[in-house]
């Protein structure tokens, strides 16, 4: 018997759901385009279309709110977040973003131009399209185990460093304004990258002159599956794991909407003065005074208390004890998972599930729609629908090897009723999985197009 973690919290406070009947479902679905992004929070029954600032804050992170110092400049509430980020990340300079992607697209506009590449493990949406809105390329070089769903390969967000190798020594590093890594690795199922993967990353880089840097918004979670998967971590802290990851990086972007537990808030930092100076010159033209980054002081206090309560293991335990929970309970119904299970997201590998819809129709959005149908429940695709682009050189559409689907958990928000309802769900639409067809595409913009994006069914 599949056995459900205990919960390292008690609730106090409460926010009321409801599931709407079918015939409601469905004419919001109609209305959205059969793209659940423009759905509305009233229709969703289950919420799980992302682990993104969806989170329950803690009783300290409330409290800490009501000592938010909202001074336009030199605000003690930066003063206490920097003291927290230089304390787990190490960094010589930050400047606080509104979020993750903002620390991107500073980032983005200070080091790459048109023809630049940008090699990751795999770069998740909003990381590509910002190297891709300023001409540049970005180059995914996973391990090959990356792609194999049933692979119990313990750290499948690795970079293969032969590839990488081979990949710069092509181009030439001076294409190479910056080198990446996803920790841990969304768009491959959410695994984690080792310690020793991460020190011949570094290494590599560093051998080409490149600057290294790391996407760190599931870091503590990363940094927990390092402890209890890679040998000589067991006796370490989940912070001094992390701070020994950071140590072999030039810089960081951050969204603290993951593993900061805050609703809103990032991060950019660096070693670099001059890249802090070009990076600060930015952020005053885009996101607002250093010491703040368009954010209220409140918002800087609540993540100063996240990013030291996320590293607490009983609640990483907690964490990953959840999406094991689920995954279990969907072998146990024949839906084909990506295995070892990730510490965020449950991920199901549409094309395994529903084999008779083919790439170009989009199986992921297929059970998307249907899980929606079914439970009000509300998941992301992360195959062809987001990650397909054209070539940059001959124009054909470059497309990801796995068709997933993502069920995050947002952070302290859903028991085990909910997960028992969602494996349901789950095993209903298995049942019938040969009746259900796939979609095209009647809209969508020229980058992040499945936010937006209008589907209709194909007859």
């Amino acid at each position: 018997m599949t056995k459900h973690p205990q919960e390292p919290f008690r609730i106090k406070m409460v926010e009321p759901i409801k599931l709407i009947d079918r015939e409601a479902r469905e004419a919001a679905l109609m209305r959205a385009g059969h793209n659940v992004f423009s759905l509305r929070s009233e229709e969703i029954f289950i919420d799980l279309l992302t682990d993104s600032g969806t989170g329950a804050m803690s009783q300290a992170q409330w409290a800490a709110m009501l000592n938010g110092d909202e001074t336009y400049a030199g605000a003690r509430s930066y003063y206490r977040l920097a003291e927290v980020v230089e304390e787990i990340f190490g960094f010589r300079y930050f400047v606080p973003t509104h979020q993750g992607r903002a620390a991107e697209n500073i980032l983005s506009t200070c080091l790459i131009s048109p023809g630049h590449y940008v090699p990751s493990n795999m770069h998740f949406d909003t990381t590509g399209a910002n190297i891709r809105a300023r001409g540049g390329r970005p180059e995914n070089l996973a391990i090959d185990e990356a792609q194999n769903p049933v692979s119990l390969h313990p750290f499948k967000g690795n970079i293969d460093i032969s590839k990488l190798r081979d990949f710069i020594e092509r181009l030439g590093p001076e294409q190479i304004p910056l080198g990446m890594i996803t920790v841990t690795n969304n768009a491959g199922g959410g695994q984690p990258v080792s310690m020793e993967n991460l020190r011949e990353v570094s290494s590599t880089y560093k051998e080409f002159g490149i600057p290294f840097f790391i996407d760190a918004c599931r870091f503590a979670e990363n940094a927990y599956f390092i402890k209890l998967r890679e040998p000589g971590y067991a006796g370490k802290t989940v912070l001094e794991i992390a701070r020994e990851m950071f140590g072999l990086a030039d810089g960081a972007t951050m969204s603290n909407k993951k593993d900061g537990l805050t609703n809103i808030g990032g991060f950019l930092a660096m070693n670099d003065e001059q890249l802090f100076e070009r990076a600060r010159r930015e952020l005053v033209l885009r996101e607002g005074f250093p010491t703040y980054g368009g954010l209220a002081g409140r918002d800087l206090d609540a993540m100063a208390v996240g990013l030291r309560e996320v590293l607490e293991e009983e609640y990483l335990a907690y964490r990953l004890g959840q999406t094991t929970y689920l995954t279990e309970l969907l072998l146990q119904s024949n839906i084909p998972v990506i295995q070892p299970p990730a510490a965020h997201a449950v991920y199901v590998d549409a094309s395994g599930l529903f084999p008779h819809i083919p790439k170009e129709q989009f199986p992921g959005q297929a059970l998307v729609v249907e899980l929606y149908l079914e439970g009000g429940i509300r998941a992301v695709e992360l195959g062809s629908s987001v990650f397909c682009y054209p070539d940059q050189d001959s124009g054909e559409m470059a497309c990801p090897e796995l068709e997933l689907v993502r069920l995050s958990l947002p952070r302290r928000v859903y028991t085990q009723s909910h997960l028992d309802y969602v494996a349901e769900i789950m095993a209903k639409i298995a049942a019938k999985r040969d009746e259900v067809g796939g979609y095209r595409m009647t809209y969508a913009p020229k980058l992040l197009r499945h936010f937006t994006a209008r589907y209709e069914p194909v007859k």
